[in-house]
């Protein structure tokens, strides 16, 4: 089995991660010096490339923007939370209820950008693994340590019997995140932008935090809030 990824970012790590096993790259005819570039880096790794009328990819793409070029990768691989170690610097990132593949997407780039072990999401109520997720993350998908489990509250207390602070975020939060001692093996917790992380999993979680905030608007993107909390952490960590 194989997936469709969509862009020259995503496209490039895709064969920087997967080398020959990617089973081929499409690129479309007259490609500018970006693509022609990306095909010398794909014929490089002993990856076979083709060329393509532009509809062929825009029907292939669908309502996707593909910057001329598609990779036919292997699937991705999931990891089993409980084969994932544990270590005093492991940061997860779990996600309950982002639906929006765009999200998820930018949160995978934040994630291996800033350093994160693995990234767990529940089976249901989630976007899926799809060619605009994968374009979203700008090729980070194909570097991420990618956790799918059956239930999130469950998996929380889970990690927290294995040493794992497990952090909720929630504009409603009765602390700030920077009050909460980051330094150990953490787990973030992001809910969806319109409801929040469910009780049951805040039920499931050592603290609920919120960010501070000082504007006139209470609640940031999923994505962007993340990011910040992730960087907290990293600033405690390498304070005095």
């Amino acid at each position: 089995m194989s997936r469709t990824v969509f862009g020259i970012q995503p496209v490039r790590e895709a064969i920087r991660v997967h080398g020959a096993a990617i089973e081929r790259v499409v690129i479309e005819h007259k490609p500018n010096p970006k693509l022609q570039g990306l095909a010398r880096f794909a014929e490089g790794r002993g990856i076979r490339v083709e060329s393509a009328p532009r509809g062929e990819l825009d029907r292939a793409a669908g309502a996707g923007r593909h910057q001329g070029v598609l990779a036919l990768a292997p699937e991705l691989v999931l990891k089993n939370l409980d084969d994932v170690p544990i270590v005093p610097a492991s940061i997860f990132v779990a996600l309950d209820g982002i639906m929006d593949p765009q999200n998820f997407g930018a949160i995978v780039r934040s994630a291996v950008a800033l350093g994160t072990t693995g990234i767990i999401w529940p089976e249901h109520s989630s976007a899926p693994l799809s060619p605009a997720m994968f374009r979203a993350s700008a090729g980070a998908i194909e570097h991420a340590v990618l956790c799918r489990v059956p239930a999130l509250p469950q998996a929380m207390t889970d990690l927290g019997g294995r040493g794992v602070t497990v952090i909720g975020l929630d504009a409603q939060g009765p602390s700030e995140l920077g009050d909460v001692d980051l330094r150990g093996p953490v787990a973030i917790v992001t809910g969806a932008e319109d409801k929040g992380a469910r009780r049951t999993v805040l039920r499931a979680c050592h603290h609920v935090a919120r960010l501070p905030m000082h504007g006139p608007i209470s609640s940031l993107n999923a994505s962007v809030a993340t990011a910040l909390a992730l960087y907290e952490i990293l600033r405690q960590r390498r304070a005095p």
